[in-house]
């Protein structure tokens, strides 16, 4: 098992994805590889700064590096030789069995589209994230940031992703999906969360309890909350914000400390050929470390032939 790392994708990278990764090396399995994809030559003196034997990692040298303010598409065709480039370029050709990096999420988004594809029958991948649970535990939130604009049609696929997602990676038996509206009631919310409750409810490939309330995100009322990328991503923002809030406010608390986007490493993009994780722009060593223990988990778990089979007549 290969999985590859972008050691030039994020804010503190170099440094931080290769101390990281280094991390992450002390829990591999004897079959289990990390593909370093960026200039080695600034990865050696990291290395050797941490007594770490450079031979234990495998390189790829890439001499371009895609910035995290810059066009998405732009930069993936003008910067064929960036890390996140070539890293999909050997996604793609099977020389890697993951692909992880804390860089530009367009970039990522884009790189995951043109190169291993959607898996045939899902109509727009998701990016799902992890939300804590008052009572322990957590559920997945997806869409949040991949798909602003959605039809009722994806959202019925994101609770699909989202049920096959918890049971292979975090074996939860029979997940139940919730869509996130402005009420219980089903005639509650705009066109599209209506036409999505239709469809959701209708459907035996998930198990679709209704419509919960913003209210409802931190209880134990739904594995799998749906809803559209632009709701996603307001509340995945708004949620990472409760941690840091607790530490300039000085508080400690253990609900709290699990908003921590460490503990989580990354994002999956979910209904693509091959795993692929967004990791946060700030991701320190221990973000990048458990994004690449993600990254094992999902191939190890053939996550994305279970999503393969879902969708195969679709």
């Amino acid at each position: 098992m290969k999985i590859g790392l972008d050691i030039m994708g994020g804010d503190y990278a170099p440094q931080a994805t290769i101390l990281g990764a280094i991390e992450a090396y002390k829990q591999l399995d004897a079959n289990q590889n990390i593909v370093l994809i960026g200039d080695k030559q600034i990865a050696l003196p990291i290395l050797a700064a941490n007594n770490f034997n450079p031979n234990l990692f495998e390189y790829v040298q890439t001499t371009e590096v895609i910035g995290m303010g810059e066009h998405p598409a732009k930069a993936i065709l003008q910067k064929p030789n960036s890390s996140i480039s070539v890293g999909f370029q050997l996604l793609k050709e099977g020389k890697i069995d993951s692909f992880a990096s804390a860089g530009n999420t367009g970039a990522m988004l884009v790189g995951a589209m043109f190169s291993v594809k959607a898996i045939p029958g899902v109509i727009r991948p998701a990016i799902a994230s992890i939300i804590p649970k008052l009572k322990g535990g957590f559920g997945i939130l997806l869409d949040v940031g991949a798909n602003a604009d959605c039809r009722p049609e994806m959202l019925l696929q994101f609770g699909v992703l989202g049920s096959i997602y918890a049971n292979q990676m975090f074996n939860v038996e029979k997940p139940n999906v919730g869509l996130m509206n402005i009420g219980e009631e089903e005639e509650k919310g705009n066109m599209l969360s209506q036409a999505a409750f239709t469809l959701m409810k209708a459907s035996e490939q998930i198990d679709f309890f209704g419509n919960l309330e913003g209210r409802d995100l931190f209880n134990d009322k739904a594995d799998v909350i749906v809803c559209d990328g632009f709701t996603g991503n307001v509340v995945l923002k708004l949620a990472e914000s409760f941690y840091v809030l607790t530490l300039k406010k000085g508080m400690k608390d253990e609900f709290f400390d699990r908003f921590n986007y460490e503990q989580y490493g990354g994002s999956p993009i979910l209904g693509v050929n091959a795993p692929v994780i967004i990791g946060h722009g700030i991701s320190t060593p221990e973000a990048v470390k458990n994004m690449l223990l993600s990254s094992i988990k999902m191939v190890k778990t053939k996550l994305i032939d279970q999503f393969k089979i879902a969708f195969s007549d679709k």
